[in-house]
C-alpha cells in the first residue's frame, strides 16, 4: 500500500473516529485515502479551529484528538491550538503535511522547519523520512500524547514519502499501567494529614483526567476536608456537596484564598501549577503540601512538598483516606454560605444589561448536570469559573493553562460531536467569538447544534479591568461588532438578541429546542468587574 494509507491504518487502529483539518497540496494523498475510510473528516474553515477541536475532544474523552493541516502556512495556524492542549494537559496528535524531502536543504516555497518549531509546544515530534516508521510513530504519537501528564505530539509527513509503497501493518496498541502509590509515602501522608488542625484540599484536573472523582468525595467526606477546585478542576467534586468551596484562583482576597490563608496543610491532587501558581496560596512558604499525583512534583520555591504519593490517584486517596484520622473542625462552612450567597445574590435581577452573574444564573436553571459548558476565554471566564456551580467532572471546560482566546465555538463543535445527546453551550465574550466565529459555518454544514451566548460589551474587557487598576484608564480595548442575528443568518444558522430583563432564559429554552447552530447576543454590564476587585483587592489571574 501506499505510504498515506498506511499513516490512514494507523489512525483507524488507534481508533480514531474524528480529524479535523484542512487539505493541502502536500497533504493530499492523506486526503485520497480518508475517502476509504470510516473516519469522519471534519472540514473546518481555519487551522486553528480544527487544533482547538482536537483539544477540546481530547480533554473531554481523555482519547488524543487528531487535527491535519498541510504545511508552511497550515502548519503554523495550528500552532495556537496545539499549544494550549499541550499546557492544558489535553491529548492531542497534530500531523502536517511537507515539502518532498529533496527540497528541504534549500529554500523551497512555504517550507520551514516545523518540526522544529513545533518542538517547544509538544511532548514529542518527528517527522516521517521512511515509510517503514510510520507504525512506530504513530504509535507512540498517541502513546506519549494520553500518558501523563498528557499533550500534544506532531508528525511531519513529506508528500513524496506519503506516496512511496511498504509493506507494514499497525502496531498492537499498548499502555503502560498505572502504578500503585508506595506504602510507606500513603502512611506519611496519612500522619500529616491526621495531624492537621485545618487541613484543605485543593483539587486541579489531575482527578477529572484520571476519572478518580469518586475517589475524592470518599477521600474528602471520610476526613471531612473541604475541596476547593481550580479553573480546570470544576466538576472534580460536585458543587452540590457540603465540603466545595467552589473555584480558586481568581481574587487575592476572595473567601476561599482567605480559607487557604488559614490551612496548615494543603492536599493538592491532581493539581498543575500552570494553571494556578503556588506562590498565590503559599506566599511564605509555611504551608504543608501533600502532593498526590500520577506524576511527581513540579520544582517551585513555593511548592516544597512534605511528602509526594505518586501513582494511581484512585488508589492513593482510598488507601489514605482508612489510615487518616478524620478532621474534627468544621472551619469552611461559613465560606461556603458566602459563596452560596454570591452564586445566588443575583437570581431575581431586574436590571439591564444583565450582570455577569445573572446571565449565569439563568443559563444554570436550564442546563442539567450532564450538560457541557465551554467557556471561551475573557472576563466572562472569571465569572463562570466563580458563579457557575459544577456538578460533575467535564462539564465545564476552561482552559486555564495556555488559556487562548477563540476555543469556545470549535471546542462546542467538539464536545456536541463527542455527545450529540447533551446540551452544549460555549460562553464567550464578543472578543473570543469573533476569533473562530468562521466554524459556525462548519457546524451548519456537518449538522453540529450548540448555543454560542455572546456577553457582548464591544471591549476586550479582561485587559481593560488590568488597565483600570494599574493607570486608572484603557487603552485601545474597544471594538465594533457586526449584527450577530444577521452573522447567524448568513451562515443558516439562528439568531437571538436580548433587548429587555427576563428575556434570555426563554430565549436559551429555545435556542437548545432548534437542531442548529444558535447564536444568543446578550449585552452584559460589566461594570460588576471593578466592583469584585475593590471587594477583594485585585484579580490573580493577571498574575
Amino acid at each position: 500500500m501506499k505510504a498515506s494509507e498506511l499513516l490512514v491504518k494507523c489512525l483507524e487502529n488507534e481508533k480514531v473516529k474524528y480529524i479535523f483539518g484542512l487539505p493541502g497540496e502536500e497533504n493530499i494523498d492523506i486526503m485520497d485515502a480518508l475517502l476509504d475510510s470510516e473516519m469522519r473528516f471534519i472540514l473546518t474553515r481555519h487551522e486553528q479551529g480544527a487544533a482547538f477541536m482536537a483539544d477540546v475532544y481530547g480533554r473531554l474523552s481523555g482519547k488524543a484528538g487528531v487535527c491535519l493541516s498541510t504545511l508552511g502556512p497550515g502548519a503554523t495556524n495550528l500552532m495556537t491550538g496545539v499549544a494550549d492542549a499541550n499546557m492544558d494537559r489535553a491529548p492531542i496528535v497534530a500531523i502536517t503535511g511537507q515539502a518532498s524531502l529533496d527540497r528541504m536543504h534549500k529554500e523551497s516555497h512555504q517550507y520551514i522547519d516545523i518540526v522544529g518549531i513545533f518542538h517547544p509546544i509538544t511532548k514529542w515530534n518527528t517527522q516521517i523520512k521512511k515509510p517503514e516508521v510510520i507504525p512506530e510513530a504513530v504509535r507512540k504519537a498517541f502513546k506519549v500524547a494520553e500518558t501523563e501528564k498528557p499533550g500534544a505530539t506532531h508528525i511531519d509527513f513529506p508528500e513524496d514519502v506519503a506516496g512511496m509503497d511498504v509493506n507494514e501493518k499497525p502496531l498492537f496498541v499498548q499502555f503502560p499501567f498505572s502504578p500503585e502509590p508506595l506504602a510507606a509515602q500513603v502512611e506519611r501522608a496519612a500522619k500529616i494529614i491526621s495531624e492537621a488542625k485545618y487541613p484543605m484540599i485543593l483539587a486541579g484536573n489531575g482527578v477529572i483526567r484520571e476519572r478518580a472523582a469518586d475517589a475524592l468525595l470518599y477521600f474528602a467526606e471520610k476526613l471531612n476536608i473541604p475541596v476547593a477546585h481550580t479553573f480546570m478542576g470544576k466538576g472534580a467534586l460536585s458543587d452540590n456537596n457540603e465540603l466545595s468551596l467552589f473555584t480558586v484562583g481568581l481574587q487575592a482576597g476572595d473567601y476561599i484564598a482567605s480559607g487557604l490563608a488559614r490551612a496548615d496543610v494543603i492536599i493538592t491532587i491532581g493539581y498543575d501549577i500552570v494553571e494556578y501558581s503556588p506562590e498565590k496560596w503559599n506566599p511564605n512558604r509555611d504551608k504543608k503540601i501533600v502532593h498526590i499525583d500520577m506524576s511527581p512534583a513540579e520544582v517551585d520555591a513555593h511548592y516544597i512538598i512534605s511528602v509526594g504519593v505518586t501513582g494511581d490517584i484512585s488508589i492513593s486517596l482510598r488507601e489514605i483516606a482508612d489510615r487518616a484520622r478524620q478532621n474534627e473542625a468544621n472551619y469552611s462552612k461559613a465560606l461556603r454560605e458566602q459563596i452560596l450567597r454570591e452564586c445566588e445574590a443575583y437570581k431575581n435581577d431586574k436590571s439591564f444589561p444583565p450582570k455577569p452573574q445573572k446571565i449565569l444564573s439563568d443559563l444554570r436553571d436550564i442546563m442539567g448536570e450532564d450538560d457541557i459548558v465551554i467557556s471561551d476565554v475573557g472576563a466572562h471566564k472569571l465569572w463562570v469559573a466563580r458563579v457557575y456551580p459544577c456538578y460533575k467532572p467535564n462539564t465545564c471546560i476552561i482552559s486555564n493553562g495556555f488559556a487562548s482566546m477563540g476555543v469556545g465555538v470549535p471546542g462546542a463543535i467538539a464536545a456536541k460531536l463527542l455527545y450529540p445527546e447533551r446540551k452544549v453551550v460555549t460562553v464567550t465574550g464578543d472578543g473570543g467569538f469573533l476569533m473562530n466565529s468562521q466554524e459556525l459555518e462548519t457546524a451548519v454544514r456537518e449538522e453540529v447544534p450548540f448555543v454560542s451566548l455572546v456577553f457582548h460589551d464591544k471591549s476586550y474587557s479582561l485587559i481593560e479591568i488590568k488597565q483600570q487598576i494599574t493607570f486608572g484608564r484603557k487603552s485601545h480595548v474597544n471594538f465594533g461588532n457586526p449584527d450577530f442575528v444577521k452573522f447567524a443568518e448568513s451562515f443558516g444558522a439562528i439568531g437571538y438578541r436580548i433587548e429587555a430583563a427576563g428575556e434570555l432564559k426563554p430565549v436559551l429554552e429555545e435556542a437548545f429546542s432548534k437542531n442548529k447552530p444558535v447564536i444568543v447576543d446578550c449585552p452584559v454590564d460589566y461594570r460588576e468587574n471593578l466592583k469584585i476587585v475593590e471587594k477583594f483587592g485585585g484579580l490573580l489571574i493577571f498574575a
